[in-house]
């Protein structure tokens, strides 16, 4: 996510430069091509400015559809930072009332095994899907400690939290945070049976944990199902057909001017493609915030912020240290 008040003029066109090339070489060839051959080949601009509009309506459908996804996915993530805030307090506050000699060590547990929930559920987002774009080692410009997280794999971050046989069940298991709230409530008919809840909190806390299963299935249903492909690809080719007729439609209006000179076609082409395509390209870099772009939902940082509010909750030492922002972007 980025977190500088705005994009530079030149961050946004290194980013999606590559239209504005391909679209001011194309129609410096139209230009040639009908500067050398005089062939009466322009079109007239208004039916080309009809399209334009159609396109212009497609392509703000598809944005805000892509903006919802990512909304809903940011509130998701709120809505679990506040239920682990809860589930954490609830856990320290209301085992106190009958305590025996191992209430500390049970509790630690708990908010621990929490703590694997949440940064299980983060690695389970992070799998690339085949309809997600591709990002290699010179692709993420992320803060450095989240390629070097990637490399050290899942274990060595639940190691801190799980038992080592906990962790090698959980390994068995195809989808791992839902192991580890089955466990949870496991635990809390544990505590029930011990006489550290009564029946009321039992339950109170079963729908807690039931609204934990809410929120990961919340993101695994953004995850796992993608803007309906039928949208993004139409989008996309209606916006290869619309600049594909721009270069003409120019090219009639600058004829049709004394004042105007014919190669002007050729950069006020190359400027409308690209601000087209820079439309198309920020829905659809938006339509998945989980695949770990640059304007993601920084899901790392959400589930830092809640291993320091737990950690420091149960009075831990060593407690890690937020992710910085680099470059202006936080993961």
């Amino acid at each position: 996510m980025y977190v500088n008040r705005n994009y530079s003029l030149w961050m946004t066109f290194k980013w999606s430069k590559k239209p504005f090339y391909y679209g001011s070489a194309y129609a410096a060839a139209i230009t040639i091509l009908y500067q050398i051959t005089e062939v009466k080949f322009t079109l007239p601009w208004e039916p080309i400015s009809i399209i334009g509009i159609a396109v212009s309506f497609y392509l703000g459908f598809k944005n805000n559809s892509s903006y919802d996804r990512t909304w809903e996915s940011r509130k998701i993530w709120a809505a679990i930072v506040n239920d682990s805030r809860t589930f954490a307090t609830a856990i320290l506050s209301l085992l106190n009332e009958n305590p025996d000699e191992n209430s500390e060590a049970i509790k630690k547990t708990i908010i621990y095994r929490h703590l694997a929930w949440v940064i299980s559920l983060r690695y389970t987002l992070r799998i690339p899907k085949s309809w997600e774009h591709k990002f290699g080692p010179k692709n993420i410009v992320f803060v450095p400690t989240y390629s070097e997280i990637l490399n050290n794999g899942l274990d060595k971050e639940l190691q801190q939290y799980l038992s080592e046989s906990e962790l090698q069940l959980y390994k068995t298991k195809t989808n791992i945070p839902s192991q580890i709230l089955k466990r949870q409530s496991e635990a809390l008919i544990e505590l029930k049976a011990k006489g550290l809840i009564t029946d009321f909190k039992q339950v109170w806390f079963h729908q807690l944990i039931g609204r934990l299963y809410d929120h990961q299935g919340m993101s695994e249903r953004i995850k796992n199902f993608p803007l309906p492909r039928q949208y993004a690809s139409v989008a996309l080719w209606m916006t290869y057909v619309f600049c594909a007729m721009i270069p003409f439609g120019l090219l009639d209006i600058f004829l049709a001017s004394e004042a105007l000179w014919i190669w002007m076609t050729i950069p006020f082409s190359g400027m409308i493609i690209w601000i087209f395509f820079l439309m198309e390209r920020i829905g659809d870099y938006s339509e998945n915030p989980f695949e770990g772009a640059y304007n993601d939902v920084p899901i790392s940082s959400i589930t830092r912020e809640i291993e320091i509010d737990l950690r420091e909750m149960l009075d831990d030492e060593n407690i890690p240290m937020p992710y910085p922002v680099e470059n202006g972007f936080l993961m």
